[in-house]
């Protein structure tokens, strides 16, 4: 009899030390062992998993989904730390993941990828969630997580070397990795003249071109929200389709859209060849295909031609003139902008390890070199060295001068200036920045989510809550860090209900979130409460202190900073 088998990502728990406490503590250990089999029961369920073994005080658990196999393992560490003292204190677990193609044998599931991936939780320390290579590779570019590279590792019965990585104590919040908060956008109204830009994919199957086809994905995008009159989904929104095969009136119905363009590239040499197709989203049926092939000196000439078109296609006119004048300055090297493609390919796994950061800003350096007077390739360099603990603003500032001196049009680098001018404590040129980069790209969800947090910093919570419902409706799966920063308007805006509405929503908290979470609870009078998720926060980010925290959080308001610094502290923060 021949088994079945499917992909399917392993997630390995197991209690640590829990021999020596049953030898200790019989009663007492399996109670608890009880508690924590409920809760990884709980959480495996809620995030679409299934178990398929028990080994005494071990879980194996399968799920579709890789990305949420791993926030199932946050949850199950966090609402460990978060529950009564003698379990928080006392059972500690390690995980270890791997994906891999197993065999289906009634419910269990066998094969070296369940056996590799309980390796890999043997090895791990308590509390640590370590995984594998290959379930890096599936999540790293739409995870909300950071990791450490622990290099590769040798495990008995295993004969090749595996590369192993380990989730770093707290969540991620890099602009491109945060995961979609939630399907919302299908109960929205049908916008007339709006569109989704589906990843274009690369023709040929060829994974080398992947960071072509994804980045022509976004200047179209990116074009297409300069046209005041569309209504054009973000980045993150389109993203969420990357390598499915999504049907045009699914997209369209989920994402509250008229149309969907869909694309193909090739790049053959010195030529690059484009396939786009513009699909009615509630007919199914194309209003617009085109196919062409140019040089690829002359891709941005083919760009704006086809924007055009689409554009045109959609409202019955272009509006030529407001575009021309505030057109973004295309590059004059094509090689410089292939590197630089290449480093915003790094950048997007920036915040999941600082090699990845440090390659991105190799690349953006070889674009700069390559083209100098290309103003995007300094811009998104401070943004991706910036994650770096390195990082220094006064050293770094020139690359952002340099990038509007060279094109001022660029939405992206005067959103990136006004951050700038903002943890310079200048909030007077950050916010004529950030004005300036919604005037020049009116329909950038991310972008006007953005420009929310420095709203709620700048003391206009109320501004900051209508630009992210502006964000919202712009974008139904805008990333969780939109829902985190809704939260820090509400409690901005001194509605403290709200905000602990919505920082509760967030599926993962961050220790950011926590922080203002507990905040908003003090501010309500639940002291209690708010010490409990304080333990959380700390429980997950040993190394948080007041000092890191508002070292990022910059207020104009100084008084309201030394009321939250107090009160957070009060609560059990270290200094």
């Amino acid at each position: 009899m021949t088994l079945q088998r499917r992909l399917a990502t392993i997630m390995v728990a197991d209690v640590v030390g829990y021999s020596r406490m049953m030898e200790k503590a019989e009663e007492e250990t399996a109670a608890r062992l009880d508690v924590c089999q409920k809760l990884i029961t709980e959480s495996v369920s809620a995030g679409g998993g299934r178990i398929f073994n028990r080994a005494g005080d071990a879980a194996l658990a399968e799920f579709p989904s890789p990305i949420n196999a791993v926030k199932t393992a946050v949850d199950i560490r966090e609402g460990l730390a978060g529950s009564v003292p003698e379990i928080a204190n006392s059972m500690k677990m390690r995980f270890g993941l791997h994906l891999a193609d197993v065999m289906v044998s009634g419910s269990d599931l066998l094969g070296d990828g369940v056996n590799l991936a309980a390796r890999i939780q043997q090895e791990a320390d308590p509390d640590s969630i370590h995984l594998s290579q290959t379930l890096f590779d599936q999540i790293k570019r739409n995870s909300p997580f950071s990791f450490d590279d622990l290099g590769e590792r040798h495990f008995k019965n295993i004969s090749d070397p595996i590369h192993v990585y380990r989730l770093k104590g707290h969540l991620g919040a890099h602009v491109f990795l945060s995961a979609p908060s939630q399907r919302t956008a299908a109960l929205k109204t049908i916008h007339p003249n709006s569109l989704a830009v589906l990843p274009f994919v690369s023709a040929g199957g060829d994974e080398d071109q992947r960071y072509l086809a994804e980045g022509l994905t976004e200047e179209i995008i990116l074009e297409l929200a300069r046209f005041k009159k569309l209504h054009v989904a973000s980045r993150s929104a389109s993203f969420v389709y990357w390598e499915m095969k999504a049907n045009p009136s699914d997209v369209a119905r989920d994402l509250g859209v008229s149309y969907v363009l869909e694309g193909q590239v090739r790049r053959l040499g010195d030529k690059v060849r484009l396939s786009l197709e513009l699909t009615n989203g509630q007919t199914g049926i194309a209003v617009w295909t085109d196919r062409i092939t140019r040089q690829f000196a002359d891709l941005f000439e083919l760009l704006d031609t086809m924007t055009k078109q689409i554009a045109a296609t959609i409202l019955g006119r272009v509006e030529a003139d407001a575009i021309e004048t505030a057109r973004r300055k295309p590059p004059e090297n094509m090689k410089g902008y292939d590197f630089m493609l290449r480093g915003l390919d790094m950048h997007r796994i920036g915040g999941i390890t600082y090699e990845a950061s440090r390659e991105a800003v190799r690349w953006f350096d070889k674009a700069i070199e390559e083209d100098p007077t290309y103003g995007p390739a300094y811009a998104w360099r401070i943004c991706a060295s910036s994650w770096l603990p390195e990082f220094d603003l006064a050293k770094e500032r020139h690359y952002i001068e340099k990038a509007l001196e060279l094109d001022a049009n660029n939405p992206e680098a005067q959103r990136i200036m006004g951050t700038v001018h903002m943890m310079e404590g200048n909030f007077e040129a950050a916010k004529y920045h950030h004005e300036r980069a919604m005037a020049l790209s009116p329909s950038d969800a991310y972008l006007l989510a953005r420009s929310a947090a420095f709203y709620s910093f700048n003391g206009e919570p109320d501004k900051a809550l209508k630009l992210l419902e502006k964000a919202e409706d712009l974008d139904g799966l805008l990333p969780v860090w939109c829902v985190e920063e809704r939260g820090i308007a509400y409690f901005c805006a001194g509605q403290f209900e709200q905000a602990v509405q919505a920082l509760t929503e967030l599926p993962s908290q961050t220790s950011r979130s926590r922080l203002y979470h507990c905040a908003a609870l003090i501010a309500l009078g639940r002291q209690a409460d708010a010490k409990v998720v304080m333990q959380k926060a700390l429980a997950v980010n040993k190394d948080l202190t007041a000092a890191e925290f508002f070292f990022k959080e910059t207020w104009r308001d100084m008084a309201f900073r030394r009321k939250l610094r107090h009160d957070l502290i009060a609560a059990g923060l270290p200094k």
